[in-house]
């Protein structure tokens, strides 16, 4: 399952590469948005509303296990090009320490924390309680949810996209399932939906350190630092700029979730809907760049850095093919997508999703282009360039939701994207010439 990026052309690799991670992409957001669509078909609006208000704190945690996930990945694609086994397993081992290390902190100051950060974003009483009860329940299965990311991470950069696919498949299947159960049929409402989350990705955590541990035995049975503090730093230099970056995105989210909150349980409801069939657009996106990601540090680590613009050339093409299903789903039957949440009973919902999806989707054309640089540039280790290119993002989001919230009601905060989008995908292309010329700024 092993797959060498630095040989053949990446018209070919890259696709192979891809599709695997794609359909776990699309698993994964696939039971994300079943459990929007069970809790808002079996719970009501108010819960559906609950889960959507924590949904920009979650991310907040994500960040780290995502960041953790492209550090590890980075490091050991470097390693693997190169043919080094040994820094290979030295690298696993030292990423799982950190990982468990991390972890412990964020679900301690996460239990804590639940109820200040959803005051913070002005949740409204009446979802105050059910929102509460989500986070905490997520935030206790957080160390799957860490574990299974820097698991994933690895088996990335050993050219293995099957494997991954193999455990969200099962994940995800038996996340819907639980979510019925829990839901339709137990009626436990919101925690029944965490629940049925925290047991899915506890599950996939389990099994995939259990595959990860034998195939590193595999690669090398000669006992080793299980920490080694060379590569640990290697692996925080691409892992926390990784985090930040993700966090700062989190954190704007969360000031976007506070303007939202403001106009009521029905805009959150769907704002909710829409964001979670939005999230599952992105991420298809950012799956492509986090192939580039590998294919670039494979091949820096291999010495053939002239294979890059190859990969990108590649990874657009792809990616704005991948983005025509999308575009039409959400744009032209914004309806029909929002109709998944929410019943004609809740109209003001509906309406205020249908809004945001016909905005923002017209952008993914543009955005697309942003991840994949974006994989280019983490591929390369230029996370300074990378963490630049989110920060305008951020600020003219905030800024113009604001503004236009305030003149066009709630459609004014969906407006926002745009602007955004359009600056960090210009700063994003400069940037990849810059590091496609060996311009390099870590």
């Amino acid at each position: 399952m092993v797959m060498d990026l630095t040989k053949e052309h990446p018209d070919k690799t890259l696709w192979k590469f891809l599709l695997p991670m794609m359909i776990s992409v699309m698993f994964q957001q696939f039971y994300n948005i079943a459990d929007s669509v069970i809790v808002g078909r079996f719970a009501g609006e108010d819960a559906l509303a609950a889960v959507g208000a924590s949904y920009p704190i979650t991310i907040i945690f994500m960040a780290f296990a995502v960041g953790m996930n492209l550090g590890t990945s980075v490091v050991v694609s470097r390693l693997f090009g190169a043919g080094d086994k040994k820094g290979v397993k030295r690298a696993v081992t030292t990423a799982l320490t950190a990982c468990l290390l991390l972890s412990m902190i964020l679900c301690i100051l996460g239990v804590f924390c639940c109820r200040w950060m959803m005051s913070a974003i002005h949740t409204p009483e009446n979802i105050m309680a059910e929102g509460i009860l989500y986070l905490r329940i997520y935030v206790f299965g957080f160390f799957f949810l860490m574990f299974y990311n820097v698991c994933t991470g690895v088996f990335t950069a050993w050219g293995d996209s099957k494997t991954p696919l193999y455990f969200l498949i099962g994940s995800s299947i038996g996340n819907i399932i639980l979510d019925y159960i829990f839901v339709a049929k137990l009626y436990l409402g919101v925690a029944g939906v965490a629940w049925a989350t925290f047991i899915a990705q506890g599950g996939a955590a389990i099994l995939a350190l259990i595959t990860m541990s034998v195939r590193l035995r595999h690669i090398s049975n000669e006992k080793q630092p299980f920490v080694d503090k060379q590569l640990l730093w290697q692996i925080i230099e691409i892992a926390v700029p990784s985090i930040i970056q993700q966090s700062v995105l989190s954190v704007g989210n969360l000031f976007v979730q506070d303007i939202v909150n403001r106009f009521g349980s029905s805009v959150i409801a769907g704002y909710s809907g829409a964001i979670k069939l939005n999230t599952f657009a992105i991420n298809t996106f950012m799956c492509l760049g986090s192939c580039l990601s590998s294919y670039t540090a494979q091949n820096i680590g291999a010495g053939k850095q002239e294979r890059i613009p190859l990969g990108f050339k590649t990874g657009v093409k792809l990616s704005e093919i991948t983005v025509i299903p999308f575009f039409i789903l959400y744009f032209i039957f914004s309806r029909q997508m929002m109709g998944l949440f929410l019943d004609d009973g809740s109209m003001e919902a509906i309406q205020a999703g249908i809004s945001f999806l016909r905005i923002v989707s017209p952008l993914y054309f543009i955005i697309a282009v942003k991840l994949m640089t974006d994989g280019i540039i983490r591929g390369a280790g230029a996370m300074m360039y990378f963490i630049i290119a989110t920060v305008p993002d951020l600020i003219l989001r905030i800024c113009f939701a604001l503004v236009l919230s305030s003149r066009f009601g709630s459609t004014g905060i969906w407006m926002a994207w745009p602007f955004g989008w359009i600056v960090a995908t210009v700063l994003t292309i400069i940037f990849y010439q810059k590091v496609k010329n060996g311009k390099v700024k870590e």
